[in-house]
């Protein structure tokens, strides 16, 4: 098994101290940097655009994992990849036609990802899965942080992962929403190569390096089994 990526989430974090929770995580050994766009109408909260995208790059080199809960997110790719997204997931949900926009994305230089939420079946993606370079599985409705993992996600992650070792295809499935400390080294084993971690890192109970470190420790333990 391949080293499994974390990929922060700054969902969570304290924005008012943008700069300093990214060299933190990226000093804890993060291997993404996971930024929530929402536009209050896919999903009820608001939270920052190509701005803040564009602040980020200026403080880290780690690819940054841009994950577009938007409307309409093909009117709005050059703004993200212009501002320094490496991976532009958009979710099927918002695209009446899936296929030209993870086109547009690689046009642009940029990795394309497609996300599924809980509720949305592997078959909506099913004829664009050649296209997609990651996959990310919800594993809790978008738009807030701190949900437990729904437990339909795990299955959900396995059936993807059967189906994509059938055709010989190799995007990375991530699981997004509600990884913890004690379910990482199950989503992993289901077949998810990348983890967000939100909540279980940007919280009180210890600092961002003991809990990314926590987060290490239960993975290895899989990856040396593997």
């Amino acid at each position: 098994m391949a080293a499994i990526k974390i990929a922060p989430s700054f969902l969570t974090a304290d924005l008012g101290r943008l700069a300093e929770e990214v060299r933190t995580v990226e000093a804890a050994g993060a291997d993404y940097l996971h930024l929530d766009v929402m536009d209050g109408h896919f999903v009820p909260p608001i939270t920052f655009g190509a701005l803040v995208i564009e602040a980020v790059r200026k403080v880290s080199r780690l690819p940054l994992d841009v994950h577009l809960m938007i409307e309409q997110p093909e009117r709005q790719l050059e703004a993200f990849a212009e501002a320094g997204g490496d991976i532009l997931n958009v979710h099927v949900e918002a695209c009446s036609d899936l296929r030209p926009v993870l086109e547009k994305i690689k046009s642009l230089g940029r990795r394309a990802g497609v996300c599924l939420n809980p509720d949305t079946p592997i078959s909506a993606i099913e004829a664009v899965l050649g296209e997609a370079d990651q996959i990310i599985v919800m594993g809790v409705n978008p738009g807030w942080g701190g949900q437990p993992l729904q437990p339909g996600t795990l299955p959900k992650v396995r059936s993807l992962r059967a189906l994509l070792d059938e055709r010989g295809l190799a995007p990375d499935i991530e699981i997004d929403g509600g990884v913890k400390v004690n379910n990482a080294a199950s989503c992993a084993q289901a077949g998810a190569g990348v983890l967000v971690a939100g909540s279980v890192v940007f919280n009180d109970k210890a600092s961002v390096a003991e809990n990314m470190r926590a987060l290490r420790e239960v993975l290895a333990t899989i990856e040396a089994q593997a």
